[in-house]
């Protein structure tokens, strides 16, 4: 690709990202901790990518932004049906909560669904991805693992979407 068309590329992802955030904080007003339900949440977001049934009679709906997006939200449903949390998971304090030995499936409820999961088989490693902002820098978090789906290790560099040569 030519220089030109790199920067249209990020140009329109950049706009898309810009109005995925508007659309979000429009649907977040909307809904007050305690106060939504389950239907409110729904009206607002759509259906969750994934959910996930916790110990207590929770749910726990999974809401990614990935891979436009530089933000995944996480809305806890309560056993009552009326919504107790609402977060955005992609935070340097969450990142480093992940840590060697970690499940994928406990990563994947700490963190929401990844920009990208890419196997390398002869590695016997999958390694996924997450866009996040650190400070308004355009950042990407890795997590690798091996072959049972355990961490082995992570890390942080610039979103190469954003630093690609040109």
């Amino acid at each position: 690709m030519d220089n030109w068309t790199i920067k249209a590329v990020l140009a329109a992802a950049a706009a898309v990202a810009g109005l995925l955030a508007g659309c979000d904080a429009e649907r977040i007003a909307k809904l007050e901790e305690g106060v939504a339900t389950e239907a409110d949440v729904r009206k607002q977001f759509g259906e969750p990518a994934a959910v996930f049934d916790e110990p207590d009679g929770s749910r726990t709906f999974d809401y990614p932004r990935q891979p436009e997006g530089a933000v995944n939200y996480i809305i806890t449903i309560g056993p009552d049906g009326r919504m107790t949390a609402l977060r955005q998971v992609l935070t340097a304090r969450n990142l480093e909560r992940v840590q060697p030995g970690m499940s994928a499936d406990e990563v994947r409820r700490l963190l929401g669904r990844p920009a990208k999961q890419q196997t390398y088989a002869l590695k016997q490693q999958t390694e996924w991805d997450w866009r996040w902002q650190d400070g308004g820098q355009a950042k990407a978090f890795t997590v690798v693992f091996d072959a049972g789906m355990k961490v082995l290790r992570t890390g942080i560099g610039d979103d190469p979407r954003i630093t690609s040569p040109g």
